[in-house]
């Protein structure tokens, strides 16, 4: 995947976000942190809510990581109506990326360029930004 200089870099997942500028000319990828990660509060259950918890869906904290997910989208959606970046390309577990679709704002979907459905919030920006070429 090539991204256009200044792309923002969404890395996601239940219970972290992290955000990073492509800071190279195309078609490289060269991420640097972009701010300090935000403080995300989970105030919203998401799509979670509507599950039982039984054998057949053990994970508990489900909720909470889709409330989670809900409120990485409003804060990615504030930013992309206070114009703070002009692409946003997402990364993020399967699960997680299905609930943070489910939120998206017009404003943000218009700046969308791609995603990249992996967990890769906990691996070092060298890997993220491999992941993305390959991508």
């Amino acid at each position: 995947m090539i991204l256009p200089n200044g792309t923002i870099v969404a890395v996601a997942d239940g219970e972290a976000l992290k955000l990073f500028r492509n800071r190279a000319a195309e078609p490289h990828v060269d991420l640097v942190a972009y701010g300090d990660d935000p403080h995300i509060v989970a105030t919203n259950a998401g799509s979670g809510a509507r599950h039982r918890h039984s054998s057949a869906n053990p994970d508990s904290d489900r909720e909470e990581e889709d409330g989670f997910a809900a409120a990485a989208a409003r804060h990615l959606n504030r930013l992309a109506i206070q114009g703070a970046f002009e692409h946003l390309f997402l990364v993020a577990d399967p699960r997680t990326l299905g609930e943070l679709r489910r939120h998206v704002h017009p404003q943000l979907a218009s700046r969308l360029i791609g995603e990249l459905p992996k967990d890769l919030v906990a691996h070092p920006v060298g890997d993220i930004a491999e992941a993305i070429r390959r991508a």
